[in-house]
């Protein structure tokens, strides 16, 4: 695109890439003319802000000069000078060379004229600093003249060697070598180049074309390499750009031929080696890429020839281009729309005619804005690109690249970036702690896995929920939970026992002598009653059992109108509810509930209600809950104080369907209600509960999500918890929730992050069916490699997308020639896996892409990697997964269920082949009864015509001959190639490849009749069905190279008839596809 733009009929030249700001220094040119006619010259300076969206520069310095220029040049010599912006060196007519100070041009103080020199003879048409010694200057003019002055004492130029060169001619360009600071070479319009040692003062090489119509306009060395260098010619005869490299002078390495006229001026990139521009009388300028010999960037034709373009030194992706129309423009090679810069110059027209009311914005053309769009490079060049690079990869891997340590110009071709793939392991006390985790959950032996977490445990909450833990493991873990919380039975029978004895004293409860005195009286009975024997004592008590007492007093039963009275008459009647209401009004709470018992359970529980509502003391809250078994109530109204003795009350009472509910429910109003104090306390209560997805809510309120530590400790407690379910609830496991699959996907990619595959899979929940636990089940599997091979490949987690699939062909597989698809999925394949390896297999590394899947396909498996076989399958190249043998049980082939015989595995390789092989004439065509013949109406090749002309339907059909039925195995290979050949023909626009392919589909025949008879070798078969495959994955250029496999190993007679029509079909889809 273009940048910035100066009308001025001016050579030009760049400030040095050392030089900051960015200066364009410009010399009225001595080959044009504006239309003043005028002979003045001026070297101008202008700044060049790339920050400024306006295409004008900005003029920082003005000189008249005493006469035009044919070449600037620009060196950062600076005298000693700390603030100096450099020497530039101007050559002009009759032999001048003018030596200018920048900086006080830009200061427009002192003299800027350093000196002043006319040695030359003719004009100085070449200049060059030495980029070694910036005090050394080359010049060149008429009659073979060159010089070297040194900027410290200019009174005696040096000269390379005498002239005795014949016949004498201009110098056209100078150029230093850019590693060899000793070298220079210069260009001659006879097409020659020679190439100066300054140290012999004498040529050491010349260079020329053969042809003698080189006309050499200009001459670049190689940035990096020593021995290269180029020139260009402005013959129209021979409009080239040559690429010669010294070691091999005999003729050029390269010829660049895409300009259509003389070539006038080259600039090699010092940023990138692979970039040369050229500008030519075709009114053109490329960018080539010498590494290829494309052209990698084009500008659109300009109006008159470019007579010079230029690299920007400092910023690399620009450059400027001097024409003979007057104008100096600046472009850059990472093009884009010019759209905003005609919105720009077409403001300014507007605005310039509105004087009073303003017009309104004009709009740029449409076809103008869609000329104006220049693309970039064709290929990333090297100032973007990274000279080394570092990634993190899945699985904790670092991938590290850079460039060899071998200097460039040592290698022929460009030398490969060197990977290295490393593990890294960030988090080592994490994996330890994982690892004991795992191998407690393998052996089982978690009890004294949660007794050593309770022992290391440094708070008390986190040493109680290890406990809790540890007895979810065990039996009786509620009488356990409430030994935990505190409370232990026979501790309490203790205490009562104890308290009970200390009530019993005589000091502190005197009772009357009456009771003494029967005391007394009944131990003194009771001791000699032990004398006699056990049977007459139960024998005595029986018959004293019978008696009646004769002297007690008789009782009597009150029926007066108090409230004994009336207590009385209503036992009498039976009323036990009156009665009971009685003895409550009267406060008789013993009597109302002896009275209740009598009176069945309904009586019993309204009394105890109404007790319980009347005496209020420190107890009655739980009397009643223990009673009235209320246990919501108590979770919700209790003390958050007292939880624990709440989670004690439900370990007592509760029942095994309530308990989970209620102990959820008191943990929910910990959280809630209990601040943060009890918070890590509410998780005793999902323990208890058996609630893992609580547990870890209440978990991620209380820690950082993002620390692995933490991270850890959750998912050791959740696995225990898990494991305890396991154990007494459900021995297939327990589906995890959202909040906990979340927890563990976390956890799993954090073990992947280190390099812990295998682990991190193991921790994944089976049967969960969200999309992230999924995909990373996928790619823990994929990423694992031959560790996993036998074991079951996870379903495919991502959506099968059609790409490019049509109704009419639903029944072959999909191919995308000629275009990449949006969506690349591995399609699995039915194929075998058993592959043949011949003794010799050229490395492959086609471009390819993986077909999608066929509309048919009903159910899917997902790729992985095949069972390990007694022979080594050939190279399919980065990015082929060959598919299993099992993963397409459940899917329909396009010919029903068949499948392939099994391959032998052995491959015997014959005798080389020393004939060529040829196009043979077809066998005759078989056609079945059944079958109608490809010549058919119904069933013509792909693109042929849809009816039979009049002398074919005159014809009479063809003998029909039985044959044998293709056997099921090799179906496959007849459906992969009349899918091609249909794919090709659709495809192809061109007569002669739809004729070529109508042939292969008659050719082809021949070979499913040898498949038929069963005439074909096995390694033949082998190499067909590794096509086959090939062509399924859309690889062609990976099946012709299979296909020259199987012709190099295979008799000639054997396969002439069908394998050259085979080649030339995949070469045929191979050009359709790029």
């Amino acid at each position: 695109m273009k940048l910035k733009e100066l009308e001025r009929p001016a050579v030009q030249v760049w400030s040095p890439a050392s030089q900051y700001p960015v200066y364009l220094a410009t010399g009225t040119s001595a080959q044009q003319l504006d239309a003043s006619f005028s002979t003045n010259g001026t070297l101008e300076i202008f700044e060049v802000d790339f920050r400024d969206p306006s295409m004008d520069l900005k003029q920082k310095g003005v000189l008249s000069a005493s006469s035009r220029f044919h070449k600037l040049i620009w060196g950062s010599f600076d005298n000693g000078l700390l603030e100096s912006s450099g020497v530039i060196a101007g050559g002009g007519d009759n032999g001048m060379l003018t030596l200018y100070n920048v900086t006080h041009i830009l200061s427009s103080g002192k003299e800027p004229v350093i000196a002043q020199r006319q040695k030359h003879t003719g004009a100085v048409r070449a200049l060059d600093f030495n980029p070694f010694q910036d005090n050394l200057l080359a010049s060149g003019a008429s009659n073979s003249e060159i010089f070297i002055w040194d900027l410290n004492n200019l009174s005696v130029p040096m000269t390379p060697g005498c002239k005795s060169q014949q016949p004498l001619e201009d110098v056209k360009a100078l150029s230093w070598n850019r590693q060899v600071q000793h070298i220079l070479s210069s260009a001659h319009p006879s097409g020659k180049a020679v190439v100066w040692d300054l140290r012999k003062n004498e040529p050491i090489i010349k260079v020329s074309d053969h042809s003698s119509r080189m006309h050499c306009s200009g001459l670049a060395w190689h940035p990096d390499i020593a021995t290269q260098l180029v020139l260009c010619s402005e013959d129209d005869r021979l409009p080239v750009i040559q690429l010669w490299d010294l070691r091999f002078a005999s003729s050029p390495l390269k010829v660049l031929e895409s300009h259509s006229r003389g070539i006038l001026s080259v600039s090699w990139s010092q940023a990138d080696a692979e970039l040369l521009l050229s500008s030519s009388k075709d009114n053109q300028i490329l960018c080539w890429n010498l590494g290829n010999s494309e052209v990698v960037y084009k500008l659109p034709t300009q109006s008159s020839w470019c007579l010079d373009v230029q690299w920007c030194p400092r910023n690399p992706p620009v450059f400027s281009a001097a024409s003979f129309d007057g104008w100096i423009s600046l472009y850059s090679v990472m093009g884009r729309s010019w759209e905003i810069q005609h919105m720009v110059q077409a403001d300014k027209i507007s605005s310039s005619f509105s004087k009073g009311q303003p017009l309104p914005p004009l709009q740029v053309p449409e076809h103008v804005a869609q000329a104006s769009l220049i693309p970039p490079l064709k290929k990333p060049p090297k100032w973007i690109r990274r000279p080394a690079g570092v990634s993190f990869a899945f699985g904790g891997k670092l991938v590290t690249f850079g460039l060899s340590s071998t200097p460039s110009q040592k290698l022929p071709q460009p030398c490969p970036h060197l990977v290295f793939i490393s593990q890294v392991i960030t988090e080592s006390e994490f994996l330890m702690r994982s690892l004991e985790l795992q191998e407690a959950l393998g052996s089982g032996n978690l009890m004294k896995y949660c007794q050593n977490k309770s022992q290391q445990a440094l708070l008390p909450c986190e040493k109680m929920l290890w406990q809790f833990l540890k007895v979810t493991l065990e039996q009786d873990s509620r009488m356990k939970f409430l030994k935990l919380l505190g409370y232990n039975k026979d501790e309490l029978l203790e205490k009562v026992t104890t308290w009970l004895k200390r009530d019993l004293g005589p000091a502190e409860s005197p009772q009357p002598k009456k009771d003494n005195f029967n005391s007394n009286r009944q131990q003194v009975f009771c001791s000699q009653a032990s004398k006699h024997t056990t049977e007459d004592a139960s024998a005595s008590s029986a018959f004293f059992d019978e008696l009646v007492p004769q002297n007690m007093t008789p009782w009597e039963i009150p029926i007066t109108e108090d409230t004994d009275g009336l207590l009385s008459q209503a036992l009498l009647l039976g009323e036990l509810s009156s009665a009971v209401e009685l003895c409550l009004k009267e406060e008789r709470f013993a009597d109302a509930i002896i009275l209740a018992q009598a009176g069945g359970t309904d009586l019993l529980k309204r009394t105890q209600e109404r007790y319980l509502a009347k005496r209020q003391t420190k107890i009655s809250s739980l009397l009643s809950c223990v009673v009235q078994k209320n246990w919501k109530d108590l979770v919700c109204s209790c003390s958050l104080k007292n939880w624990r003795e709440a989670l004690a009350l439900l370990l007592t009472y509760s029942g095994p369907e309530k308990f989970p509910e209620l102990c959820d429910m008191l943990g929910t109003r910990m959280e809630q209600e209990g601040g943060r104090a009890l918070t890590s306390e509410a998780t005793l209560c999902y323990v208890c509960s058996g609630n893992v997805e609580q547990l870890v809510e209440c978990w991620a309120k209380g820690h950082q999500a993002s620390s692995p530590m933490a991270l850890q400790d959750l998912i050791e407690k959740v696995m225990v918890l898990n494991r305890s379910l396991e154990l007494q609830q459900a021995p297939n496991g327990i589906s995890p929730g959202p909040t906990t699959t979340y927890r563990i996907t976390q956890y799993a990619n954090l073990l992947a992050a280190q390099g812990s595959l295998a682990t991190a899979m193991s921790f994944l929940p089976n049967d969960c069916a969200q999309p992230p636990v999924q995909q990373l089940r996928d790619r823990l599997f994929h990423a694992q490699g031959s560790a996993v091979l036998g074991q079951q490949s996870p379903p495919f987690p991502f959506p099968w997308v059609v790409v490019g699939a049509t109704t009419r062909f639903k029944e072959t597989s999909s191919y995308r020639l000629g275009s990449q698809p949006s969506h690349q999925v591995p399609s699995p394949s039915s194929r075998p896996t058993d592959t043949f390896q011949p003794s010799l297999v050229m490395p492959l590394t086609p471009s390819y892409h993986i077909p999608c899947q066929s509309s048919r396909m009903k159910t899917i498996s997902d790729y992985r990697t095949p069972e390990p076989q007694a022979i080594q399958p050939l190279p399919l190249g980065p990015g082929v997964r060959p598919g299993p043998q099992n993963s397409w049980k459940n899917v329909p082939t396009p010919q029903g269920n068949l499948q392939r015989k099994k391959l032998p595995e052995v491959f015997m390789p014959l005798a080389p082949i020393t004939a060529p092989v040829r196009s043979l004439i077809p066998e005759p065509q078989r056609v079945l009864p059944s079958q109608t013949p490809i010549s058919s109406v119904n069933h013509a090749p792909p693109g042929a015509p849809g009816e039979l002309s009049l002398q074919q339907r005159q014809q009479p059909p063809p003998k029909m001959i039985e044959r044998k039925a293709l056997p099921p195995e090799h179906q496959s290979l007849k459906t992969s190639f009349e899918a091609l050949l249909q794919h090709c023909s659709l495809s192809a626009t061109d007569l002669k490849t739809k004729r070529k392919l109508d042939e292969a589909a008659q050719r082809l025949e021949g070979l499913y009749e040898k498949l038929c008879e069963g005439t074909l070798s096995p390694h033949v078969l082998a190499g067909l069905h590794e096509v086959a495959r090939c062509v399924d994955a859309g690889s062609f250029e990976q099946g012709l190279a299979v296909h020259a496999q199987v012709v190099g190993y295979s008799s000639f007679s054997e396969v002439s008839s069908f394998m050259p029509i085979l080649k030339a079909v995949l070469t045929i889809a191979h050009k359709l596809q790029g």
